[in-house]
C-alpha cells in the first residue's frame, strides 16, 4: 500500500487541557502527522512520554493502543503470535477447530492498527527495554505498513497509517537504521513556569505559597550534585498531594529534617540519595 501526500491528515495537536505541551513538543507530533513517520519521544522518567500518547489520541479522538515493551518482548509479537501449544492439545482432544490453523493466530498490537476501520495511535512503550534487534526487527513493518502471515499465507497492509509514538528512557542506544525512520523529540525537564501551568492542571486551587515553598525546594533537591535519580514530575505531583492532605505549611516545606524536606519519600527513592543530601545539610551547617 503506498501512502501519498494528498492522504496526510489534516489534524494538529495543540495540546489538551490536562496535557501542558510546549510549543517545540506540538510541533514534534504534528511533524509526525505530516511526514507519517513513527515520533520517538525520549526524555526523564516520570515527564510525561506515555501520558503523551494517550493526550494525542484523545485531542485527535483516535482510538488508542498501547504496547508495553519488556525486556523479554519480541518485535514478532506485535504483529502476531501462532499458538501452537493450543492447537496440539485441541488435536489431542479431537477439536474440530484444528482443521482451521487461524483460530491459533493471535493478533497482536499492530495488526490490530492495521486493520482498524479509522485511523488509530500506537504506543510502543520504552522500546529500550527490549534487546538490540527489536526495533530493526520492526523496520520493515513500521515503514512498509505491510507483513507476511506465513501460516495462514495472508499479506496484512494497513487500511490507515496508524501516529506511532515510540518512547524511550535513553537505558540504551537504538539502531542507527530505526532512527533514520523516525522524527525524533527529546522531552527537556519543565522549568519553574512550566512546572507552574503543569501544577495549575492538577491542583487549580493550590495557595501561592505552597506552590512557591514547593517548587523553590524541588528545584533546590534536583539541583543537589551527585543525585543518583533526580525526582520527576510525576513524584512532584505526587509529594503536592501528600503536602495538601497533611497540611503542611509552607514554612515548614521550606524547612528541613537533617537535610530533606517533609515526606521526602515521594520524591527520593533510594538510601544513597538520603544520604547525600543529609551529608550535604550538615557540611553546609558547619560552614555557617
Amino acid at each position: 500500500m503506498t501512502f501519498h501526500p494528498s492522504a496526510i491528515p489534516a489534524e494538529r495537536f495543540n495540546g489538551t487541557d490536562t496535557y501542558i505541551a510546549t510549543e517545540d513538543l506540538k510541533l514534534a507530533v504534528n511533524a509526525a502527522l505530516v511526514l507519517q513517520r513513527p515520533l520517538l519521544i525520549k526524555g526523564e522518567p516520570g515527564t510525561g512520554k506515555t501520558m503523551l500518547a494517550e493526550e494525542v489520541a484523545r485531542a485527535l479522538r483516535r482510538p488508542l493502543l498501547q504496547w508495553h515493551i519488556k525486556s523479554s518482548t519480541k518485535a514478532h509479537q506485535g504483529l502476531y503470535e501462532y499458538d501452537a501449544v493450543s492447537r496440539l492439545r485441541d488435536s489431542q482432544l479431537g477439536e474440530e477447530k484444528v482443521r482451521n490453523i487461524g483460530n491459533y493466530i493471535v493478533k497482536g498490537v499492530l495488526w490490530e492498527a492495521f486493520d482498524a476501520a479509522e485511523p488509530v495511535v500506537v504506543l510502543i512503550d520504552e522500546i529500550d527495554k527490549a534487546d538490540i534487534e527489536f526495533p530493526n526487527d520492526l523496520l520493515r513493518e513500521l515503514d512498509r505498513m505491510t507483513f507476511y502471515v506465513y501460516e495462514t499465507r495472508q499479506t496484512i497492509t494497513a487500511k490507515h497509517r496508524p501516529l506511532i509514538v515510540i518512547t524511550s528512557n535513553n537505558e540504551k542506544d537504538l539502531p542507527d537504521a530505526f532512527l533514520r525512520r523516525c522524527f525524533f523529540h527529546y522531552i527537556q525537564f519543565p522549568d519553574p513556569e512550566t512546572m507552574r501551568r503543569i501544577v495549575a492542571v492538577h491542583f487549580p486551587n493550590l495557595r501561592e505559597d505552597i506552590l512557591a515553598a514547593a517548587l523553590e525546594t524541588f528545584f533546590a533537591l534536583r539541583d543537589a550534585p551527585g543525585l543518583k535519580k533526580k525526582p520527576s514530575t510525576s513524584e512532584f505531583l505526587d509529594w503536592l498531594q501528600l503536602l495538601l492532605s497533611e497540611s503542611i505549611p509552607a514554612d515548614a516545606i521550606r524547612s528541613t529534617n537533617a537535610g530533606l524536606p517533609p515526606l521526602v519519600g515521594a520524591l527520593l527513592k533510594n538510601e544513597q540519595d538520603l544520604t547525600l543530601l543529609g551529608r550535604l545539610a550538615a557540611m553546609a551547617h558547619s560552614g555557617r
